[in-house]
């Protein structure tokens, strides 16, 4: 049986009322409550042009972060691999991994990571074409792998430092791959759960045992938020809701301060929107958060729950990353009571 552990996505939020530096200053101070409670990894996602999202220049910030914590792996949640040749992600992850030694974690995704006027602006004319990630994954697989007699182009720094890559994705495409090259898969449920059944169950089907990875591994996102009740963990988990309202509607806004019964207020189709969105929350009490932990590991068995966890106020924030460790703390010895009991 697995035991799963805990792991964090920071989206580095721009809050209403807040400036860019103080996103960057919570993110660090985020990080070390992170490896204070044990989380194995702190990642960091790639995104361009979104005035709530301060993660843009993800290596820089990968750096700022390892470099304020001493243990916790640190790493990309993802770096859109289309927006950047091969070469250039050796190159910055390789210049981590030597700054930060078996620290660096390097999680690819295939999408853009924003909008089509932005796309262009990243010097994306070029339309892309299925064959692109897989080749450029394994481009980048043998530029941070050691050099080979012959081999006209080496990434330095990168060769030979062998940083972990990981496969992300929200649908069957990358599992599989990530399942062929037998590197670990991260299912972005933390934004679109529709596929992650189907895509564990591919990958673990189909995986290829590999010098990376003897077995298959698993991370799951789950949009957290835990406060000492129920009603409060609610409406802390507003700012999230009216994120995701956003988000889906076109009206992206910076993270705003919580509102009292704000699901309740939208319109039916917005709710079960945003209840689609966030079907993989865990939202509540410890003794809820410990039940969404059970659920959610009985429907995936994942070896991690990467959190997301966008609570507005900073302290409380931290607060629920606390509770969320014992919550785990809880499942794991609720899986060894079972484990004990003969079959």
């Amino acid at each position: 049986m697995t035991y799963p552990r805990l792991s964090m996505l920071d989206l580095v939020s721009v809050r209403q009322g807040g400036t860019v530096a103080d996103a960057l200053a919570i993110s660090v101070r985020t990080a070390q409550h992170a490896e204070q409670l044990g989380f194995v990894r702190y990642w960091l996602a790639e995104h361009h042009n979104m005035t709530s999202v301060a993660s843009s220049a993800t290596a820089v910030l990968i750096g700022h972060i390892a470099g304020a914590t001493q243990r916790i792996r640190v790493g990309s949640g993802g770096i859109m691999l289309p927006n950047h040749a091969p070469l250039v992600v050796a190159e910055a992850f390789g210049t981590l991994a030597e700054l930060y030694p078996h620290r660096i974690d390097l999680g690819l995704g295939r999408a853009p990571g924003t909008d089509p006027h932005t796309m262009r602006a990243l010097r994306r004319d070029r339309p892309e074409t299925e064959a692109d990630f897989p080749r450029d994954v394994a481009e980048l697989q043998q530029l941070l792998d050691d050099p080979q007699p012959g081999q006209r182009i080496t990434a330095m720094p990168g060769a030979g430092t062998k940083v972990p890559i990981w496969l992300l994705g929200s649908s069957l495409f990358s599992a599989r791959l990530a399942a062929q090259r037998g590197l670990p898969f991260a299912f972005a449920s933390h934004f679109a759960p529709r596929y992650l059944q189907a895509a564990l169950a591919i990958y673990r089907q189909e995986f290829v045992p590999s010098a990376t990875l003897a077995a298959p591994y698993v991370a799951v996102g789950v949009p957290m938020v835990a406060a000492p009740t129920d009603e409060q963990a609610e409406l802390l988990a507003s700012s999230t809701y009216q994120r995701v309202l956003g988000i889906i509607t076109g009206r992206r806004g910076q993270l705003a301060p919580p509102v009292p019964h704000f699901m309740p207020s939208l319109h039916p189709q917005e709710r079960e929107a945003v209840q689609g969105f966030l079907a993989a929350a865990v939202v509540g009490s410890p003794k809820t958060v410990l039940q969404g932990f059970k659920h959610l590991h009985a429907l995936t068995q994942a070896d991690e729950f990467v959190l997301v966890s966008d609570v507005y106020d900073p302290a409380l924030r931290l607060q629920s990353l606390s509770l969320a460790a014992q919550a785990l703390t809880d499942l794991h010895a609720h899986l060894k009571q079972e484990d004990s009991v003969p079959a």
